[in-house]
């Protein structure tokens, strides 16, 4: 492996569109921001030097193509990227780690106004319907028979299953949490404990909820 090449999560998530297909960087921006940027935003930001990283790795081929008077780089794996990709399969990935700024004002917000607060919350609802509308607009096509790749449909499917009911999930708390908090005072020094919401989460816990 050469030095300083070592591959990260998303060398793998990378690797993973090159095993479907081979794609210039732009088709791979795109067809990140369709798939990949909804659980694991890194991969965009690590763009371009990652193709390049798999290269040097010996995971993926660059070969230059022109179009006319353009000119691009068109990444395709190896076998030897095959065979790290699915060793990569094999092995057992870190948990989940949510990473969410406006959950973050929440948790903060008894140090701000109760009309930040609503902001915040109505910016979470707004976010989980947009999302709402996209995996829609995505399944749809799908039903249509026009969408890309759909020998890959039913793997698909348990992702846009989980990130609409991550969606759904999130508007239903934002329609709830916005009726508590326009009840509280402007004052949010001395709020009442929720008891009632605190149990409900007490009661998720699996040893009560499958008992």
């Amino acid at each position: 492996m050469p030095r300083g090449q070592t591959p990260t999560t998303t060398s793998y998530a990378t690797l993973g569109l090159l095993a479907v297909q081979p794609w210039s960087t732009y088709e791979l921006t795109n067809q990140i921001r369709r798939s990949l940027a909804r659980f694991w935003p890194r991969a965009a930001s690590k763009l371009y030097e990652e193709p390049r990283k798999l290269v040097a790795l010996g995971y993926a081929t660059a070969e230059t193509q022109h179009q006319g008077r353009r000119r691009r780089t068109v990444y395709s794996i190896t076998p030897e990227g095959r065979r790290a990709l699915a060793a990569w399969l094999a092995t057992t990935g870190a948990a989940p780690a949510l990473e969410s700024e406006p959950i973050l004002r929440v948790f903060l917000a008894d140090q701000g106004s109760r009309r930040d607060l609503l902001t915040t919350i109505a910016s979470i609802r707004a976010w989980a319907r947009e999302q709402a509308v996209l995996d829609a607009a995505i399944a749809r096509e799908h039903l249509g028979g026009s969408g890309p790749f759909p020998e890959r449909l039913p793997v698909n499917t348990l992702v846009g299953r989980y990130l609409s009911e991550i969606s759904d999930a999130t508007e239903r708390w934002a329609d709830w949490a916005g009726e508590v908090v326009r009840s509280w005072p402007d004052d949010m020094s001395g709020l009442p404990v929720d008891t009632a919401a605190l149990k409900v989460i007490a009661d998720r816990d699996p040893a009560v909820r499958d008992g």
